[in-house]
């Protein structure tokens, strides 16, 4: 009896075997590739962000000179270096920029960093809009987010849902309007997760925040410890030494000061330039 058991068990594995295996359907075929390759997974998630045009003129009115690279942006592209070999060397990923007070050009230096590290297309970048009192990179693209980054942080709108994509590495997370009690939004303690979950899904080797100013609320300390490091921005001929002192000391309680960007500076001499393009 033992061994007609036997034989029967052996000849229904022999059935089992030579069965064809059920016919998959081509999404799941798809969902089973990915997860057997996290790069395919992440390609897949930049590939069906929506698609950002931005106007290029409307660009140049605002001083984001770098979309196409050339002479005028060869001074963001040599800070796109030293942000890249300063954030590889520490193993560091998130960059915010803030400023100690309004006006110093923060926005459009993180913008033209933004589109800087575009043109490198071995890196993926997410810039997210977080001076969310005065937020003012939407309305420099000349966009109408469908979501905004607010949104994505309370929880009420997928990154996925609000961001906007340029050449297929650079996303970007807006605001359009004023949000009530930003510093309470900032402290939340869902960003970390938030955070955390778009970085698990997009691997963009920088995120950049476009915080705001140091000196008016205190909105970018509520959120400096969510980040790597802080670009801080200054403007010539109108941030004071004490100014930029005093957001130092309080930003490393926070976090890492990557260092001092000097803006607007209008004596700069041909040392310093790239006149030899022409």
């Amino acid at each position: 009896m033992e061994k007609i058991q036997e034989a029967l068990a052996k000849a229904r594995v022999a059935r089992a075997d030579a069965q064809p295996a059920p016919a998959r359907s081509e999404p799941q075929a798809m969902l089973e590739a990915m997860q057997a390759s996290p790069e395919m997974a992440v390609d897949t998630a930049w590939l069906a962000l929506s698609s950002l045009s931005p106007d290029a003129d409307l660009l140049k009115k605002s001083r984001v000179l770098t979309l196409t690279g050339g002479q005028d942006a060869a001074p963001f592209d040599v800070m796109r270096t030293k942000v890249l070999q300063t954030m590889r060397a520490n193993k560091w990923r998130r960059l915010a920029i803030t400023s100690p007070t309004a006006a110093c050009g923060k926005s459009t230096i993180t913008l033209n960093l933004g589109f800087s590290l575009s043109r490198q297309p071995d890196i993926r970048t997410i810039v997210a809009e977080l001076d969310l009192r005065r937020p003012s990179l939407a309305r420099t693209l000349g966009q109408k987010p469908a979501r905004t980054c607010a949104e994505v942080l309370q929880g009420q709108a997928d990154f996925a849902e609000a961001a906007l994509c340029f050449n297929h590495n650079l996303a970007f997370a807006l605001a359009d309007s004023a949000v009530r009690n930003p510093a309470e939004l900032l402290h939340g303690t869902g960003i970390p997760a938030i955070l955390a979950d778009i970085e698990a899904r997009y691997a963009p080797d920088l995120m950049i925040f476009d915080m705001p100013p140091m000196l008016v609320s205190d909105d970018a300390m509520a959120f400096a410890g969510q980040v790597d490091c802080v670009l801080l921005v200054a403007e010539a001929e109108a941030t004071t030494v004490k100014e930029i002192d005093t957001c130092e000391r309080e930003l490393a309680t926070q976090t890492n000061v990557m260092g001092v960007v000097l803006n607007k500076c209008r004596f700069m001499g041909k040392e310093y330039g790239y006149s030899y393009y022409g």
